[in-house]
């Protein structure tokens, strides 16, 4: 006898629906990482913020199915991440004065597909259109087929042989079989492995849209803007002091500085603690590093207070610390709110390998910060160009690059790098070092620098790929505002397509282990 299907039903997302949800989502997007997935506080939040736009499909007693969206008001002339037009998923974004109803996510559990619960789950966001007056619908669609034939025809030729019945796209057909219809393809909206980072922009036009009525009930809702930060590199100093107290007001000079010029980030040089040597006492360098780690706690507490006091975000260098008996040359990333991230140095060089016993670290990170997604690569690591690729891949926006150099061409190994990180990959790339002379009692310390805000290289951006630059060699801080909505959409129309031309079909780069993606707070 043949087995009956059983009915599937839908209805509202309810508050218990969370943890049941979350389980769908991760067999409905398995092949992405853990940490790709929603939490229960932001589902909570989504579901606080706009409930009638949250749905869920039932069937065999349990949540098959699920869809979310919000209402906003954005500027067609800008292109919009996901974590732009989402609120970074908290839905925050939701305008109910906007035009617009963004389907944020939908999906069907594995074993329930092919029986019409998509087409169910989008008749209740049909509803929403007519019930809040809605101009249309969009969505951010996947084309995980698009992996088979990257490198040999463009993202855009395939979504054109899928329009014309040519190839059969999982994703892309179910979106237009719901009536939507492809406005662009874009590239670095969101991030999507089985994607290649490429999504389809998506429009359903709402035929019994009253322009009149929305007009008036809407006369004054003001567009989503596009994101942008201002970031500073402080070019420091390394003179003499005598003291704990000078090195701490040295540093507050700098964080006041920024504060002064309404900076979102501050970025401090490599190896910043190198300044207390000057007092330190120690036989050679080895035993100098120890008498830095000693430290750390006090360095800690010292840019959290600054950081909680400015309401900054500061990357206060790099600073040896010890683990497990083994010392690593970190940057830590101190937030506004109290909390501290870090990153070690991976690539070591000779010299720190020698003199100071420094240990190469292992992860990967991207900090997801509610401004703009970053991460640091500290001196050496820029001159591998395989970490920023990857970390391009996962979504990273602004890469840091705290730096110690002794003389010119070593400085100029890391600024040369620095500037092909930022052009190959479509990010920008802050960097700074130290400067001046200091002696102590194992030696003098010598340092070059020349702090620099680097840009893509096209018409969008400087002519020379520089958004700003120090004097060179002089204590001095550069400060410059960075356009992060634009980097996706430049992705796309510049004159030349690094990341769109790339050629999977010949080659390929993966991480042996995962990114980590780190949501700060």
């Amino acid at each position: 006898m043949k087995k009956t299907k059983s009915k599937v039903t839908t209805r509202r997302c309810r508050i218990g629906d969370i943890p049941e949800l979350i389980e769908c989502s991760r067999r409905i997007y398995a092949d992405y990482p853990p940490e790709y997935t929603y939490t229960e506080r932001q589902y909570e939040m989504q579901l606080k913020t706009f409930p009638d736009g949250q749905f869920v499909a039932v069937a065999d007693g349990k949540i098959v199915g699920y869809a979310t969206s919000i209402i906003v008001n954005i500027d067609d002339d800008y292109w919009y991440t996901v974590d732009e037009i989402s609120g970074a998923s908290t839905f925050s974004t939701h305008n109910p004065d906007g035009d617009t109803l963004y389907g944020a996510d939908i999906g069907v559990h594995p074993d329930y597909r092919r029986r019409g619960i998509a087409m169910l789950l989008y008749k209740r966001r049909l509803g929403l259109l007519k019930r809040y007056n809605l101009r249309r619908m969009i969505g951010y669609g996947r084309i995980p087929g698009y992996k088979d034939y990257a490198g040999k025809m463009t993202a855009e030729q395939y979504v054109e042989a899928v329009l014309k019945g040519e190839i059969r796209d999982p994703a892309l057909n179910a979106h237009l079989k719901a009536g939507y219809r492809v406005r662009k393809v874009q590239l670095d909206i969101t991030v999507d492995f089985s994607s290649l980072n490429y999504s389809t922009y998506l429009e359903l036009l709402n035929p019994d849209f009253d322009i009149a009525k929305k007009r008036i009930s809407s006369a004054n809702a003001p567009k989503q803007k596009a994101r942008q930060i201002r970031v500073c590199a402080a070019q420091y100093s390394l003179r003499q002091i005598d003291r704990w107290e000078d090195f701490e007001k040295s540093v507050e000079f700098f964080v006041d500085t920024a504060d002064g010029y309404h900076c979102h980030f501050l970025l401090f040089p490599e190896y910043l603690t190198y300044q207390l040597l000057s007092y330190l006492k120690g036989a050679d360098m080895k035993m100098m590093v120890r008498e830095l780690v000693a430290l750390t706690d006090r360095y800690i507490e010292m840019f959290r207070r600054f950081a909680e006091k400015y309401n900054i975000y500061i990357i206060g260098g790099s600073h040896p610390v010890m683990r497990d008996g083994l010392i690593y040359n970190t940057a830590h990333l101190f937030t506004p709110s109290g909390n501290v991230y870090t990153q070690d140095k991976l690539h070591i060089t000779p010299a720190e390998r020698s003199a100071g016993g420094i240990q190469p670290g292992e992860s990967i990170r991207i900090f997801n910060t509610p401004l703009s997604r970053i991460a640091i690569q500290v001196c050496y690591d820029i001159e591998f160009p395989e970490i920023s690729r990857l970390l391009t891949l996962a979504g990273v926006e602004v890469i840091f690059v705290p730096f110690y150099t002794e003389e010119k061409k070593a400085y100029y190994r890391v600024r040369h790098c620095s500037q092909a990180r930022a052009v190959e990959n479509f990010i920008y790339v802050v960097m700074t070092g130290s400067v001046g002379n200091m002696r102590t009692e194992i030696g003098s310390f010598m340092s070059y620098s020349q702090a620099a805000i680097l840009t893509p290289s096209d018409f969008s951006f400087p002519e020379k790929g520089v958004g700003g630059e120090a004097d060179p060699n002089v204590e001095a801080v550069v400060v410059s505002d960075l356009a992060l909505s634009s980097l996706a959409q430049q992705r796309h129309v510049a004159t030349v397509r690094p990341l769109h031309d790339r050629r999977p079909d010949l080659y390929e780069l993966t991480a042996r282990s995962r990114i980590e993606i780190v949501k700060t707070e």
